[in-house]
């Protein structure tokens, strides 16, 4: 394993501790108690940075991770002064959640910049060393937007290279200074070990920074928790998290590749847990106490929601994992990808909405064709897509009544954003070209990897009539990151024009391609 102390006053034997089998005492601290002589009061530590989510008008959700049993402590400044503050107690960070815990700030002005500090309040008030971020407030007048949107994270055995300065990518986001990061899924590689070091084909070597956790397939809690304290080990991730509010969804990759309710792992992977089920519901909890999101603000518990942003913005944040049908019946006369309650509340929603631009983010990409690759058959598939260009079939047919209902209820601005396939494009979609016609044209951008292998191009089902204006993948399969092809997405309102424009960027930072929308 890679010997790097990647958080300032945590060694990272600790670390490799506490994040293994959750909250222990770290070696050579003395027990804190109440009273008595020759005792003391050790302070609680923030073991894994912090983070900010799901921002409001008046706030955003707060998340930290403490390494005992402690309160948390959020103080707010319009300044990095902090000479002016506002105080917010949260809950305790307990062994029941791995240490992790989170807290909701209210009553801030919106539109506004807010700076915030975090600390931990142990036994006896012993207090941890503090951890400062920033986010903005959601405005109420139109205004300016930076929203960025990308995905997959430490896929297929590409983890954080030392030799690289680790995800620079992640800073380089940061340096955009967005007001809002889509992350559209993976998350995590909970099924995607890491090895010390990786040849590639031309001799060159990959080094990875390597834990407990990532050196096996995540199967227990614990081991999906450490999925998740692995990233935020990383100081370009850490950086990025605790200055920019995230909205995040979940794909495959956070439980087990190609995942679907009532899936069964095959039995030539290495797991001894093959219920999809089981490892979903253990994914899932992890899931929750590592990421900054709420699952009682979702409209089912879980995961999809609306994020108002204004009245220039509104964003649906979907789940086409958790209510989809098997992955090899997406033929079926009646396939699910979002599922009925998720469908009938995505059209209300979109109808409801006043904002001049409504992004959807749809984890899963809609006329791509992805293959499972896991199953025999070749008419398994992952996504909407069934490699039909004719009429909708299978969880084409929730698609479909999705594109009608915005077309028949005049709903305008409509852009989706999607990851998952490992490279970026620009997909146009016209019923000009499609065998399906109820629906006005519309876009969908593709961004990804952050951090990941290389894939695609993949093919383009023709039901809906896409074409790909913009491709940018690589010409072997995956690819390392040590050769480029890893993406973010960039959406940019003009707050007077309200015009949208998207560019697709690679991990430096560059616009590989530009395109602008009017609004309606």
């Amino acid at each position: 394993m890679v010997d790097r102390h990647l958080h300032s006053g945590i060694s990272r034997r600790t670390l490799l501790r506490s994040t293994a089998v959750g909250l222990v005492a770290a070696p050579g601290l003395v027990a804190c108690s109440s009273d008595g002589p020759g005792l003391v009061r050790e302070r609680p530590n923030l073991t894994h940075g912090v983070a900010v989510g799901d921002p409001r008008g008046d706030g955003a959700l707060i998340w930290a991770r403490s390494d005992r049993p402690a309160k948390l402590i959020v103080e707010t400044s319009a300044t990095e002064s902090f000479t002016d503050t506002r105080r917010f107690e949260g809950p305790a960070l307990t062994p029941a959640t791995d240490g992790t815990g989170r807290l909701r700030l209210a009553g801030l002005p919106a539109g506004q910049q807010v700076h915030y500090r975090v600390t931990l309040e142990g036994d006896g008030g012993a207090t941890s060393e503090p951890l400062t971020g920033v986010f903005r407030t959601v405005p109420t007048a139109a205004s300016d937007l930076r929203l960025l949107w990308s995905g997959d994270v430490v896929g297929q055995g590409w983890g954080s290279n030392p030799d690289l300065g680790g995800m620079k990518i992640f800073s380089a986001m940061a340096a955009r200074d967005p007001h809002l990061f889509i992350h559209s899924g993976d998350a995590i590689y909970a099924d995607g070990p890491l090895k010390e070091s990786v040849t590639l084909p031309d001799g060159r070597v990959w080094r990875n920074v390597v834990t407990e956790p990532k050196s096996a397939v995540a199967q227990t809690l614990e081991q999906f928790r450490g999925q998740y304290a692995y990233n935020l080990l990383d100081d370009n991730y850490r950086r990025f998290t605790g200055s920019t509010a995230q909205v995040v969804q979940w794909d495959d990759h956070e439980t087990v590749n190609n995942w679907y309710p009532g899936g069964t792992v095959a039995a030539t992977k290495g797991y001894t847990e093959r219920s999809m089920d089981v490892l979903a519901q253990r994914a899932w909890q992890a899931f929750h106490e590592w990421m900054p999101l709420d699952p009682a603000e979702a409209v089912d518990g879980r995961l999809y929601r609306k994020i108002p942003y204004g009245p220039l913005l509104d964003v649906f944040m979907l789940d086409m994992r958790t209510y989809k049908d098997a992955n090899d019946a997406n033929r079926s006369p009646d396939g699910k990808i979002f599922g009925a309650k998720q469908t009938q509340w995505l059209i209300d929603s979109l109808r409801e909405s006043k904002a001049t631009w409504k992004i959807i983010a749809n984890d899963l990409p809609l006329g791509l064709v992805v293959k499972d690759g896991e199953q025999p058959n070749t008419t398994a598939f992952e996504g909407p897509a069934n490699s039909d260009p004719g009429a909708p079939s299978g969880r084409e047919t929730e698609i479909a009544r999705v594109l009608s209902a915005v077309k028949a209820n005049r709903v305008t601005g409509v852009v989706w954003l999607t990851a998952d396939v490992h490279y970026t494009a620009a997909h146009h979609y016209s019923p000009e070209r499609a065998a399906f016609t109820d629906f006005d044209p519309f876009w969908e951008f593709v961004s990804g990897p952050l951090n990941a292998g290389a894939f695609g191009p993949n093919d383009l089902d023709g039901t809906f009539g896409p074409t790909a204006v913009f491709v940018n993948a690589p010409p072997v399969q995956n690819t390392s990151p040590m050769d480029g092809f890893q993406h973010f997405g960039e959406v940019l309102i003009d707050g007077k024009s309200r015009e949208l424009t998207v560019n697709l960027c690679d991990a430096t930072g560059k616009v590989l391609f530009t395109q602008r929308l009017p609004p309606a």
